[in-house]
């Protein structure tokens, strides 16, 4: 009987590497996680898997929609959509043993049932930083996570991008001043703005609201100019509205303290139709696009959630995070040329081929290699020294060593420079 033979393949919205990309894909984690590190930087790990009363205490709408939800006997389980919540949680849980305010980074994979479409993922990592406090947390710390998520971007070589800013609470503030009743729906379709673009939007604010107030918050959304021209036509408005005032006093805040943190002008941007679609923001909110290549979406967001962790805690624990996209931003570098230009500074020093019965004294010239620090490896397959060469080739090798019986009995290796195609022969000892 013929053997079946499944055909190899994975379900959509799921990410796989071959080993170049995968090598590209972890030296980039490998610079943000010393960025987020060197910054002061915690690291935890929270499970993919989590009691969905846990997961979902604080969701709703959209969000919810999208969780992969499943019962093992009795329990009913989620998975993660996104490291935050589960952070609000463990720190909840763990409250009494922590330090605040609470620093953490962590990299991880999280799950969203999403429709399939190109560059977005139903699997796929997230690098977070958040920032917790115990009972408060300054404002500053808003524009710190900002200024982290610069510094790893430039720690991987990227130059063009802008972070989208805003605060939740100006618009909040708007529509209690002109007394509209259904603020969700309306931040929804502001979040929806560039998708679905002005003219639609326009039109559906209008069946919401009116032609009035629809007037007035596209006369507030459409400000521009640098960023401290829109602060100053933002002031200008004279709403006494407690959100509104809170929240342009602390975007104001936001916009200096980035500039203290190093962050360049160039960089960012204020931008009042940035809302985020999680149901958990309360004040600051960003988003970051790459210069030019806008089309792809954000490729890291994030914001201030004052409330998050309620549901797990009585005390107060207010917050904010960014969230880097890896598994996203990887697919838009590699989209845009960035991944094919991308030098990468940890390959394999050395390959030592032996020739001949010598084995032993490759195994000795190994140790002594990666003694001093050096990448190195042994190929052990019998084959002939063309195909070695070609399979050193291949992995782009910085170095061959050749060892025959002529190097052991002369306590020498040879060393062959593959991309300038010197070869010369040291004694053992100096390797």
């Amino acid at each position: 009987m013929k053997k079946k033979i499944i055909k190899p393949s994975i379900l959509p919205g799921f990410m796989e590497l071959l080993p170049r990309n995968q090598q590209i894909f972890n030296d980039i984690v490998s610079k943000i996680t010393k960025v987020y590190e060197d910054n002061g930087c915690l690291a935890i790990d929270t499970p993919i898997i989590e009691k969905s009363e846990v997961l979902l205490a604080k969701s709703g709408g959209e969000t919810e929609k999208q969780v992969y939800s499943f019962q093992k006997g009795k329990n009913n389980l989620a998975l993660r959509f996104d490291l935050t919540v589960p952070f609000a949680r463990y720190v909840a849980q763990y409250y009494d043993d922590l330090v605040f305010p609470f620093k953490r980074y962590q990299i991880g994979k999280v799950y969203r049932g999403e429709r399939n479409q190109r560059g977005r993922y139903r699997e796929f990592y997230q690098c977070d930083i958040d920032v917790i406090g115990k009972g408060k947390l300054s404002i500053n710390n808003d524009a710190w996570v900002i200024s982290l998520a610069s510094k790893a971007f430039k720690a991987i070589g990227l130059t063009s991008y802008k972070f989208q800013i805003s605060n939740r609470k100006i618009l909040k503030g708007v529509f209690s001043e002109l007394e509209i009743e259904n603020i969700n729906e309306v931040m929804i379709l502001i979040d929806k703005y560039d998708k679905i673009g002005k003219e639609a939007f326009i039109s559906e604010l209008e069946n919401f609201i009116g032609s009035k107030k629809s007037e007035y918050i596209n006369k507030i959304l459409d400000i521009n100019g640098s960023n401290s021209e829109i602060l100053e036509e933002l002031f200008k408005l004279n709403i006494e509205n407690e959100d509104f005032t809170e929240g342009l006093d602390e975007l104001k805040n936001v916009n200096l303290l980035l500039g203290i943190l190093g962050v360049e002008d160039d960089e960012f941007q204020i931008n009042l139709k940035i809302i985020r679609g999680l149901d958990y923001y309360t004040g600051t909110v960003f988003e970051t696009t790459l210069v030019g290549n806008e089309g792809y979406g954000s490729i890291c967001s994030g914001g201030r959630y004052d409330n998050l962790a309620e549901k797990y805690t009585d005390n107060i624990l207010p917050g904010v995070g960014i969230s880097i996209g890896l598994t996203r931003l990887f697919f838009v570098l590699n989209e845009i040329g960035f991944i094919e230009n991308y030098s990468i500074g940890n390959k394999m020093d050395y390959l030592i081929l032996p020739i001949g019965d010598t084995l032993e004294y490759c195994g000795q010239v190994l140790n002594k290699l990666q003694e001093k620090g050096y990448k190195a490896s042994i190929y052990f397959e019998d084959d002939s020294l063309k195909k070695k060469m070609s399979y050193a080739n291949k992995l782009d090798v910085s170095n061959v060593i050749l060892i025959g019986e002529e190097e052991v009995e002369r306590n020498e290796i040879k060393i062959k420079n593959m991309s300038r195609g010197e070869t010369r022969s040291i004694k053992y000892e100096l390797v």
